[in-house]
Parts: structure tokens; sequence; C-alpha cells
């Protein structure tokens, strides 16, 4: 039988980055920063979807999104959210629950700066998650916002946000044969450190 284990770690970011660069050294992976998104709208109803993750660290996982669209109107409701890295080349899974809050203004500006030129002109055109008519209605808004900023630097969309994830648990789990598979799960600690425990699959 297969004797792959997680291995005993204190620090679950210690354990995720070695995952996150296995991932990312994986030819197979598409992209080792796409993580699935769950937020909860005013009716308790679950949304997910498939976005990057920008950064990480000892805080927790960013990412960057409207905030005038579904995710970030589901986040000011609630922010608990839940995310979810799943790299199937190398049979690993991590969730990460926990709560998400703005980060600081020029942190987005920073980020909102390091994009390509045509991502940032995207950030003014699109109406995220409003009805559209016609693709070419976005393609001539695109053409307005390019014409509007050219010469110019694009600034940052006041809607337009990084939002930091902060771990209230993380599960690792490793895929093994006939379906034992392999589960942990990390909670902080009040002092700052991590609590982990394996579970059943």
């Amino acid at each position: 039988m297969d004797t792959a284990r997680i291995p005993d770690i204190a620090n679950p970011y210690e354990l995720f980055n070695q995952w996150f660069a296995e991932a990312e050294a994986c030819e197979a992976v598409l992209d080792h920063t796409a993580m699935t998104v769950a937020t909860v709208d005013e009716n308790n109803q679950p949304w997910t979807r498939v976005i990057l993750c920008k950064d990480i660290n000892e805080q927790g996982f960013t990412f960057f999104t409207n905030s005038n669209s579904l995710k970030g109107k589901h986040l000011a409701h609630s922010p608990k959210i839940s995310l979810c890295y799943y790299w199937a080349p190398i049979i690993k899974q991590v969730r990460v629950m926990g709560t998400a809050t703005l980060i600081a203004p020029e942190d987005s500006d920073a980020y909102f700066a390091s994009r390509p030129r045509e991502s940032q002109i995207g950030a003014w055109a699109s109406l995220q998650s409003e009805h559209l008519d016609t693709v070419e209605t976005l393609i001539e808004r695109n053409t307005h916002f390019e014409e509007k900023f050219d010469g110019q630097d694009v600034p940052r969309p006041d809607h337009w946000n990084g939002y930091l994830v902060s771990p209230t648990h993380i599960e690792f789990w490793l895929a093994r044969p006939y379906r034992l598979h392999d589960r942990v799960m990390y909670t902080p600690t009040a002092d700052g450190q991590w609590t982990n425990e394996r579970l059943y699959p």
C-alpha cells in the first residue's frame, strides 16, 4: 500500500509553500495560483467561482476583484469565505476557511500598477456581474477607456480592491489508494500558533 503521508509540520504556511512550489513546478498544472472561492449571499446561498491568488504570507491569502461584483457584494454582506486549491496532477488539495477584509488602498494601488495595461483598461471597461446586452458593448467600453487614458497611467478604479483572507482553518488533503486519503486540519490558537489534527477521509 502507498505509504505517502502529509508531513508533520507545525506551521501550515510552510507546508502550503512546499505544495504550492510543487504545483508550480508541475507542467501539467495549468495555473497553480487558481483557487475556487466560495461566498454566501443574503439568502445564505453559496456561490463559487475560480479566481487567482496574488499573494500568500503569514497573514493569509490575497486576491483582487471588483467590489461591485457579486462576490464583492457578498463579502460586504458577510465576510465569511472559503478557498479551495486542487492540483489534480499532484493529487493534492488545500482548503482555507476564514474571513475576508479589504487590504490598504495603497497596497491595491501597487498591485494594480503592476498589471498589464490591457488588464488595467479591462478593470474599467467591465461592469462585473451586471447584465451585458452584447459582447460588442463590452468592446466599445474597452475602446472608450483606451482612448480616455491614452498617453497616461491608468489609475485604479475605486471599486477595484484587494481582499485578505485570514484563515480560521486550513486543511491539507493528500490522495492515497482505496480512498484512504490523508487529511490534516490546522487551526490557529490565541497566541498566534497553530494546532493540527488528522481527520478520517
